[in-house]
Formats: structure tokens, sequence, C-alpha cells
């Protein structure tokens, strides 16, 4: 089901500023969950220096269409960003290794993988693996797919437990989630409900409170630990100064002024 042509143009026009002032310039490598068309190497600020493509296929294979059109805007825009084309499922991003990737987009992709039989659930879980630390997830989405809110699901979105069964739907999880939510805004003047924010990949996801208050227990001992060793340096540095100044040229030095 394709959007209306007021949604296109509305979540176009969002999409398009979201990704370009939501991607910090320090980043390096994007990937879009779902790639149907060329917009993205539009979008992507001029520092990013890859931009990596998953598809809404089920069949995992990316479009020609798609493809074309990607190569087309790159050539357009004499973008500075590498195209890597890669037949990968968004709800399966096998060619994609843990920890890789500065940033993920998902653009109006959501209700498209729902309709193609691929698990929009899925592709969130995989964005969390493929992130960095500190790395940013940009979506402009459907508000709710079929009847679930999609900005909570990835807000409350846990790591996979260690004996890799669940992916943190579990009510009694008290691990902190995988994203921190930096902001979000409804799309308006839209038929259908759309949302776009940003979620950050939380340094501390999986820890539990207690794992929270013993790491900052060791923090605030290192940083004590740092103020000791700096209160020390700057002692021994003073106590030579005095050192010297008692020392016999600083007297004859002395002397001589007085005379």
């Amino acid at each position: 089901m394709g959007l209306d042509f007021v949604t296109y143009l509305r979540t176009e026009w969002v999409s398009a500023a979201l990704v370009t002032n939501q991607t910090p310039r320090s980043a390096d490598v994007c990937l879009q969950l779902g790639s149907q068309d060329g917009r993205a190497v539009t979008f992507v600020p001029r520092t990013i220096r890859e931009l990596i493509t998953s598809t809404v296929e089920p069949d995992g294979v990316l479009p020609i269409a798609t493809r074309r059109q990607l190569k087309q805007q790159k050539e357009r825009r004499s973008a500075s960003a590498r195209v890597t084309y890669v037949d990968q499922r968004a709800d399966d991003l096998k060619a994609t290794p843990d920890e890789s990737v500065d940033v993920v987009i998902s653009l109006q992709a959501a209700a498209k993988m729902d309709e193609n039989g691929l698990d929009w659930k899925r592709s969130i879980q995989e964005a969390a693996r493929v992130l960095r630390g500190g790395g940013r997830f940009l979506f402009v989405e459907q508000t709710n797919i079929n009847g679930e809110s999609y900005i909570d699901y990835v807000g409350n979105l846990k790591p996979p437990r260690n004996d890799g069964e669940g992916q943190g739907e579990d009510e009694e999880d008290e691990r902190q989630p995988i994203f921190e939510l930096v902001g979000f805004d409804n799309v308006d003047l839209v038929l259908e409900p759309y949302l776009a924010g940003v979620f950050v990949k939380s340094e501390d996801a999986g820890l539990t409170q207690e794992d929270l208050a013993q790491k900052e227990s060791i923090e605030e001992k290192e940083r004590l630990a740092d103020l000791s060793i700096s209160a020390f340096e700057r002692g021994l540095k003073k106590r030579k100064r005095k050192k010297k100044s008692k020392s016999p040229e600083g007297q004859t030095e002395e002397a001589g002024n007085s005379a």
C-alpha cells in the first residue's frame, strides 16, 4: 500500500530535515532499514562516508530499480558517501557486523515490512545490534503498526538474554533499555498518523539498577583517585619550587640583587 500524495510530501520533507540535522558530523557509517529508493543519498550529510542498504523484499535482494535510483541520486548530487549495495533483509542484517554503524535510519519502512511479511520489530533489534554505543537511530514511521506503538517498542527494547532467548519484552526484566529517547514529534497534515524521532543507543543497556549503582560507585572512586593524584602532583611541584628557592644558587642570586 503506497502513501497518499500529501503524506508522501510531508514525510519526505520531515525525513530530509531529520536525517540532515540529527546525523552527528562525527558519524562515518549510516545504514538504512528498508531502502526503497534513492532518497537517503540526498538526506545524509556529506560527512557520511558510507551508506549501507537493506531491503523490504522477502527474498532479501535489493531491487534493481532501487540500485538505479541510489546510483542516480549519488551522481546528481556528487555525493561523497560510498553506497554499499547489500542484499540483506531489513529484519536480518546478516552482512553487517555488530557495533559497526554510527547511524541507522528507518524512513516509512516499517509498514512496508509488515505488508511484505517481514518483522518490523526484528528490524529494530537488528538496528540495535549493529549500532555502536552512543549511535543514533532516526525514524519517520507510522505511529502504530497493527495497533502497536512504534515508539513504545523502540523505547522499551531490552538486550537479548545471555541464553539467547527473548528480546526484552518480559515485563519483569529490570535491565536498562537499549535506546534512550532524545526527542520526537508528530508529523502534521497527514492522513495516517506518523512520528519522527531520535533515539541513542545507551552505553548502559542491559544493566540493572544495582549494576548502575555499582558502576557509579566505581566511577566516583576513580574520580576521587584522580583528584588525589592531581593534588599530590601539585604539592610535589610546589615543594620542588620551594626547595629550589632555598638552594645556594638562589641565595647568591638574592645577594647579588641586594648589592
